[in-house]
């Protein structure tokens, strides 16, 4: 099976960094960061006041951000164990439009976390409808462009997305859900 993971909220815990950065600087706002559980727009700025808007952008935008995310619990072993499965895994991941730190810290993200071979493994695109695959691996809860996408959606579980329905998976779980979907 061909396997499509998305990067950020899926492999790399973009929640977790950005909490850790705006720690730093939340206060100096007069807001601290947003528990994760109380986060309900897939775009993390729409889930700060308006005003914060600038502040919480220059937060992922800034240099090493990208670099310097964790992995999500279990990703790292369950895109091992894909592998060992006989499946052809990529990751299919979007950059941001201010891309000039995000598109190669995405790069240097997997080859310190998943090797330099998985650097060969990587789509960036900002259209992943006109990448094929069976299966995509994604935590935003529409992924729409220009195709009727070759994949079925499965959602990475995380609280901005579980007003939508359909498969999803935690990499605690993901067994059970990925294998059993199969090609669309």
């Amino acid at each position: 099976m061909l396997i499509l993971i998305d990067q950020d909220g899926v492999l790399a815990d973009f929640e977790r960094g950005f909490h850790t950065a705006w720690q730093a600087i939340g206060p100096r706002h007069g807001h601290p960061p947003l528990p994760l559980e109380e986060r309900r727009s897939f775009h993390v700025r729409d889930d700060y006041p308006p005003h914060l808007e600038e502040a919480v952008v220059s937060v992922y935008t800034a240099p090493g951000f990208y670099r310097a995310l964790p992995p999500v619990p279990g990703a790292v072993e369950a895109m091992a164990e894909l592998l060992d499965l006989g499946h052809d895994v990529r990751i299919c991941t979007s950059p941001l439009n201010q891309y000039r730190y995000c598109v190669p810290e995405k790069y240097e993200w997997v080859e310190a976390h998943l090797g330099p071979a998985f650097v060969q493994r990587m789509v960036v695109t900002k259209d992943k409808t006109l990448v094929v695959g069976d299966v995509l691996v994604d935590d935003k809860p529409d992924v729409t462009g220009a195709c009727q996408p070759a994949w079925r959606h499965v959602l990475y579980d995380q609280p901005y997305n579980r007003h939508r329905p359909g498969a999803r998976i935690t990499w605690a779980d993901w067994r059970a859900v990925l294998l059993a979907a199969g090609p669309r």
